[in-house]
């Protein structure tokens, strides 16, 4: 095992100040079947299944313990690559999926409604974050988990790209309050080996998995268990160009282009905190 890998998963186990709360319960095996089944759907795009091997869909949402008839929220959803297996899944077991992102992040949730409203059409749409307390909110108390994938670090840099200013403390804050007592939030997010400086994580796209669990705890989360599901040990989070250099963002085009194919996708955390009851 490698220097940096092995920092990163002792930084990953290492206990913060407050104490690990007991983890919800694993799924069954009909539940885990069903996931299974979500992830083959047909309605899935190639381009999404090819990244399955980097990703571990199944693997992931049953880590956080997503039954098939929880109410759950997908924050800042992008495209779609969750929600393509979070939407039939939730469906098949009578649960409810909303998607929540401002206005402006959610072109991809309005192409996969068109084009396929039989799967996607029953999806719930909420403004994430809400600053002036008039937008569509995912009501209080009613979600039985939150997921984010790949997203904190953007709130840590900002809003948008035209505005910097750090908004992850209030994110947290308001997903708090979404969830019900004992709902889980799942995270997975770019993974910056805790000996970085911490101004990369407003640059990079990678942040520490200590400033997530701070954010997280100090908007009244216990943490409940971290898993390496995602990990990529060939990830050293210092290329030229932030996490963007790797696949599949290859911004740095055809420079160095093999190599960055052969490293895959990021190193990322997989987080799980809960709400206590």
């Amino acid at each position: 095992m490698g220097r940096h890998y092995a920092i990163l998963l002792l930084a990953a186990a290492m206990p913060l100040a407050s104490s690990q709360a007991k983890a919800p319960s694993a799924l069954t095996g009909d539940q885990k079947s069903a996931l299974k089944a979500a992830v083959a759907a047909p309605t899935r795009t190639e381009s999404n299944r090819a990244r399955d091997r980097y990703r571990h869909p199944a693997e992931t949402l049953a880590f956080f313990g997503i039954k098939p008839s929880d109410t759950v929220v997908e924050i800042w959803p992008g495209g779609g690559w969750y929600t393509e297996v979070l939407a039939p899944y939730l469906a098949a077991g009578g649960g409810t999926l909303y998607t929540a992102a401002p206005d402006w992040g959610r072109s991809g949730i309005d192409k996969l409604k068109q084009a396929n409203p039989a799967t996607y059409g029953a999806l719930k749409v909420a403004d994430f974050p809400v600053f002036d307390g008039k937008a569509a909110e995912v009501p209080a108390g009613t979600a039985d988990a939150v997921l984010t994938f790949r997203n904190v670090h953007n709130w840590r840099m900002g809003y948008r790209r035209d505005n910097k200013q750090d908004y992850s403390a209030e994110a947290f804050r308001q997903i708090y309050a979404m969830l019900k007592p004992g709902g889980v939030l799942g995270i997975e997010d770019h993974r910056l080996p805790e000996s970085a400086d911490a101004e990369r994580e407003r640059t990079s796209g990678y942040i520490k998995v200590s400033t997530v669990r701070r954010l997280a705890e100090a908007a009244g989360f216990k943490f409940a268990g971290s898993s390496e599901i995602n990990a990529n040990p060939k990830d050293t989070a210092d290329w030229p160009d932030g996490v963007w250099t790797l696949p599949p963002s290859l911004r740095l085009k055809d420079q160095d282009r093999e190599k960055y194919l052969a490293i895959g996708e990021s190193d990322r955390m997989t987080l799980k905190f809960v709400k206590p009851r």
